[in-house]
């Protein structure tokens, strides 16, 4: 009578425990709500196509409040005639006068723009501003400038004289004719925020794409622990053209390539990334690079880095970064790829060679 009693003790905590386990599982394995059709918006910004799309079911106001927030970051930071909203501007109008307070976003940004100018030594360098406008490449005014103009607008390029206030918010610029350029650090800085955005509408499933910073977002529409598989921009060829295909699934791929904005003079072609200490486009064995990290901010920056470190430098110094991947594209078409992405990434292009 006794073991019987036992018996039916252990069978009824057996059938909470199968109950608490069904529970769980129910829980654990809860299926997206996706939509039948993506809520998909395009829009050119920036200077560049802007693209957001979403797949979870019902939720077009997050497409809206994506853009917003696009919009709202883009016209502090753009530098155009006629954006009176833009604080970069701002900024740089006031070199050698007076500070200039600015937005949390804003001052965010150009702390973080100025802390990768540290931690690069200057191969990225948010006062590299007067030598782009001194270029202007991507622009109908481009030209390649004479060697005394460089020379004489290279004085105006040392990020460490940027002077921060955190109580007053402000920045300064002290010396006239500084300028401020986040133009390798802002698009990062953007995807980001609209990854926050989507998050705050309980957004899962999407893909950002502000023109080469790309994000995807959760698992792929295809099914749950599904990753996406990510295109991997060839350098040579405009947006859309990929030399391969990796899986990811919250994570950002920020691609730079010589291809992408330059200028031909004489038969040479300069293109759009350029080097705080010469005044020249970087002149190395790379064609692009394409970055993989956790936030599109970090890709940004560190893709600059990458390539003016060259193939060699560049491999060497992605592999001792903390969740950090990179493909390097060269000027021949090899293609080379960084020790945590050896397994993963597929190359699917006949015209390169993966080493």
């Amino acid at each position: 009578m006794k073991k019987n009693k036992i018996m039916k003790v252990i069978i009824s905590l057996l059938a909470v425990l199968f109950l608490l386990i069904g529970c769980g599982n129910k829980e654990d394995t809860k299926e997206r709500a996706l939509a039948k059709e993506p809520f998909e918006r395009t829009e050119f910004l920036m200077g560049t196509v802007v693209k957001v799309t979403i797949y979870n079911q019902d939720k077009q106001e997050a497409l809206d409040a994506a853009f917003n927030r696009i919009e709202e970051l883009a016209g502090l930071i753009t530098v155009d005639e006629g954006n009176e909203n833009s604080e970069i501007e701002k900024i740089n109008e006031q070199a050698g006068i007076e500070p200039v307070q600015v937005s949390d976003d804003l001052y965010y940004l150009v702390q973080a723009a100025y802390d990768y100018s540290e931690s690069t030594a200057g191969s990225f360098d948010l006062t590299v501003g007067p030598i782009t406008e001194l270029w202007h490449i991507g622009f109908d005014d481009a030209r390649k400038p004479e060697q005394s103009e460089i020379d004489e607008t290279l004085n105006l390029v040392e990020y460490s004289k940027v002077k921060f206030d955190d109580e007053a918010q402000t920045v300064y610029l002290p010396e006239e004719g500084m300028r401020l350029d986040l133009g390798a650090i802002a698009k990062g800085f953007i995807t980001d925020e609209v990854v926050e955005v989507l998050k705050e509408h309980e957004v899962d499933t999407a893909i950002i794409d502000l023109g080469g910073n790309v994000y995807v977002m959760g698992d792929s529409a295809r099914g749950e622990g599904s990753a996406w598989n990510v295109g991997i921009q060839d350098p040579f060829e405009t947006r859309g053209t990929i030399i391969g295909s990796l899986a990811l699934s919250d994570r950002s791929i920020v691609t730079s390539g010589i291809y992408e904005r330059f200028l031909e003079v004489d038969g040479v072609n300069y293109h759009h990334l350029m080097n705080p200490e010469t005044g020249y486009p970087f002149d190395n064995e790379l064609a692009g690079v394409s970055v993989i990290t956790k936030k599109s901010i970090d890709g940004d920056g560190l893709s600059t880095s990458l390539f003016s470190k060259g193939l060699k430098e560049g491999l060497e110094y992605v592999n001792t970064l903390e969740d950090v991947d990179a493909i390097f594209v060269t000027k021949d078409k090899e293609v080379y790829v960084s020790d945590g992405l050896k397994e993963s990434f597929k190359l699917t292009n006949n015209a390169f060679t993966l080493k």
